[in-house]
């Protein structure tokens, strides 16, 4: 019977911690949010969310929460935090990402790490983030987009395409390796009814191949993070031991870390025991290897007429604007990365490279969400304010029409306690809702109920 092979194989695996595990598999899994720290801090954050909890000890910016379904939470709508399963915040913090870093996250969706790493970054240095699955690539941009990250490039590429193209110009990757999930399985109840030793190899078999090709990206003395949520010791420690057995250029090191258990000496793995689900994560450093020596991108300006259009518009819109890297393709108006730090893309399936300002619509410009998204609310010219009690922040995100009390023209913000979450064009007394409608929902208090 599977789930007799799957419990024999944990209690091997736990030795005297598997009746603290035993313990664990009936009681609900974590919840935890992580703020970030891009829009807000915890300190401003606290007495807008009673239900913010202790500290988590994977990252210093999760805390435990006490509710469910906070999608439909207003600051959650507006990027002030990321809803993330506590252990999951471990392998970023393992990575240890600084300002100015170049990162590779190659197997991104839904974008909790990206994200991660792009607070971590502070605007500096290069975000990449990769999914190979296309529906999950554009559940990873609005992610990024929603977050207010600046220096990122989304791609929908297979590893085996992508990395090759990127030889040795990573500073730092991130392996978050599909799974079998087994550290899941108080989340989803009936994915253990699901499990077998077959789709674990098969899984490891998978994960192998992804290594190999993200072993090639990376910068000589760079590092890589392995990471899975599943206890599987043939995708955990397994993977690793095979990896590092066919890339003698690599050595695996300390994660710096000292939360969950330790595993392979140098690791960690992580129990429901530990304050988490379940996560296993393994740091690796490059010794020696091939430098990047492909193209960097050659950023071209805008032509004048286009150039005279998004001046005015940006003008009209914002104060003190300071976009370095305005690029137009297809319609659609696009402040870069610093090019300096970005490599050539042609020729590769990139759905966004930095923030979407707007798009033009015959001879006007329509600005895009991701210009409010990417800005603070001091940066815009116009703004509604709104709080999480308002009632009109309900009636934003639903998508109504807001009547104005006072009079403004043209496009606006609409804040949420100091944080942007959307446009809207006041004309005549009126915000015209310009809400994206994929994003639109009911009220947070009615979704309560």
């Amino acid at each position: 019977m599977r789930m007799d092979e799957y419990f024999a194989r944990m209690k091997n695996l736990l030795g005297d911690n598997y009746e603290r595990f035993l313990e664990t598999v009936d009681k609900p899994a974590y919840k935890a949010i992580r703020v970030n720290t891009l829009k807000t801090s915890a300190e401003e954050l606290r007495p807008l969310l009673p239900f913010m909890g202790e500290q988590v000890p994977f990252c210093e910016d999760g805390y435990y929460v006490s509710v469910e379904k906070l999608g439909k939470h207003p600051l959650h709508h507006a990027g002030a935090f990321y809803v993330q399963e506590p252990s999951a915040m471990s392998a970023v913090t393992a990575l240890g990402v600084e300002p100015g870093d170049k990162v590779l996250d190659l197997c991104a969706a839904p974008g909790g790490k990206s994200t991660q790493i792009g607070a971590a970054l502070c605007g500096t240095g290069l975000l990449w983030a990769n999914e190979i699955v296309r529906p999950r690539a554009h559940i990873l941009l609005s992610n990024i987009e929603r977050m207010g990250i600046k220096n990122a490039v989304v791609s929908n590429m297979s590893p085996e395409a992508l990395c090759p193209r990127l030889e040795g110009f990573f500073d730092k990757i991130l392996v978050d390796a599909p799974c079998s999930g087994e550290g899941m399985f108080r989340k989803d109840k009936d994915a253990i009814f699901e499990w077998s030793v077959e789709h674990s190899h098969a899984c490891a078999e998978r994960q192998r191949a992804i290594l190999d090709s993200a072993a090639c990206a990376l910068r000589p003395e760079g590092v890589m993070v392995y990471s899975t949520c599943t206890f599987s010791v043939d995708e955990n420690e397994g993977v690793i031991a095979g990896f590092l057995h066919d890339h003698p250029d690599f050595e695996l090191i300390d994660t710096g870390c000292r939360f969950g258990e330790p595993a392979l000496e140098l690791c960690r793995r992580i129990y429901p025991f530990n304050g988490g689900e379940g996560h296993f994560v393994a740091k690796l450093r490059k010794r020696r290897g091939k430098a990047y020596k492909g193209l960097m991108y050659r950023y071209v300006e805008p032509d004048r007429e286009d150039r005279l259009m998004i001046d005015k518009f940006i003008v009209d819109v914002l104060r003190n604007p300071s976009f370095r890297h305005i690029h137009v393709i297809d319609g659609r108006i696009l402040n870069l990365p610093n090019t300096e730090l970005l490599p050539d893309l042609d020729g590769m399936n990139i759905l966004r490279a930095g923030i979407k300002l707007g798009d033009f619509k015959k001879k006007r410009i329509e600005p895009h969400h991701n210009l409010a998204t990417a800005l603070t609310p001091y940066e815009f010219k116009r703004r509604l304010i709104l709080s999480c009690e308002d009632e009109l922040t309900a009636r934003y995100i639903s998508g109504e029409e807001i009547e104005l009390d006072f009079w403004i023209a043209g496009w606006a913000v609409a804040v949420v306690d100091g944080i942007t979450l959307g446009l809207g064009k006041a004309v005549d007394g009126r915000f015209k809702n310009k809400y994206p409608k994929g994003l639109r929902t009911l009220a947070w208090k009615d979704s309560q109920i």
